[in-house]
């Protein structure tokens, strides 16, 4: 691994971390919805993001101009993936909801990758991918057991729902990507694409967003989603886009199911099953590939 690949992987790592503990957070708003928690997420970071990005967007805004299909393409991804995660949760229950968000992104964004001109993704990263999947489940099935859905369509509709979030993911994590490789750097690649989520989410923060406002916890909860996992996680996890092509950035953050399932004992006194132990083990093994793997030449982008 390069010097320069290490910064890269630590913030993505660090980004996993954060959105870990997003789960534990809304559990605390029991009364607030899924696409309350959505929209607050990534509305208010979106719009953040743009803010601190605004000399950025600037100076760069005829190059967006040019690629304004892209930008927008994103921006409708960064407006789905919160809600549709969300809810796949609300549906499927949060073990399932989100092993089906998160398994699901490095294989969209291997693909869109694989049918967009990239290198071959190699072995190096279908290791760390298969080990990454298989980890997840595990953690899932061992900390899942407790989790209830309605009805069987209710679970289908929270796994499709799932799926989309894991494609959404890939999707503007790929934008972001194509926008760096273009010339338009990091804060406003990340700054357009999130802006234009943000600015999209509003209107459903408006409409679903008033249970929020009830008690000093939700509003706590809405701050600290909004500016700790999904504004400060994105500004790192749009670092380690520089450094890192998306498959390789959706497979190290598998970590965050991990991360969840650890809380889970700490904090909450859960007890994790002998399986989901082994899925921690897997997933440790998938940072240790990606830190080890040598660069595909694809796969970074000039420091901006």
């Amino acid at each position: 691994m390069s010097p320069s690949r290490f910064p890269a992987l630590l913030a993505v790592t660090v980004t996993a971390v954060l959105w870990g503990t997003t789960g534990t957070a809304a559990s605390l708003a029991e009364d607030v919805g899924p696409l309350a928690i959505g929209a607050v997420s990534l509305g208010v970071g979106g719009l953040l993001q743009a803010l601190i990005a605004a000399p950025d967007l600037w100076s760069t805004r005829t190059l967006l101009k040019e690629h304004r299909g892209l930008v927008v393409l994103g921006g409708l991804a960064v407006f789905t993936y919160p809600l549709a995660f969300y809810s796949s949760m609300h549906l499927a229950g949060v073990a399932v909801g989100t092993v089906i968000s998160l398994a699901s992104a490095p294989l969209a964004a291997g693909v869109v990758e694989k049918f967009t001109g990239g290198a071959s993704l190699g072995p190096w990263w279908s290791s760390a991918a298969g080990l990454g999947i298989t980890g997840a489940v595990l953690i899932s099935a061992a900390s899942g057991s407790d989790d209830t859905t309605a009805d069987g369509s209710a679970a289908l509709a929270g796994i499709a729902l799932g799926l989309l979030a894991g494609v959404s993911y890939a999707l503007y994590a790929w934008v972001a990507f194509r926008l760096m490789l273009a010339g338009t750097g990091r804060a406003a690649a990340m700054g357009s694409v999130f802006g234009v989520g943000g600015a999209l989410l509003v209107p459903v923060l408006l409409v679903t967003g008033t249970p929020l406002l009830n008690s000093a916890t939700t509003l706590g909860v809405a701050a600290y989603i909004s500016l700790v996992p999904m504004f400060l996680g994105y500004v790192l996890f749009g670092y380690g886009l520089t450094r890192l092509s998306p498959s390789t950035a959706t497979t190290v953050t598998l970590l965050e199911p991990a991360v969840a399932a650890l809380l889970a004992v700490l904090v909450v006194g859960e007890r994790l099953a002998p399986l989901g132990w082994i899925g921690l083990v897997l997933i440790g093994l998938v940072l240790l590939i990606l830190a080890v793997s040598p660069d595909r030449s694809h796969s970074s982008t000039e420091s901006r």
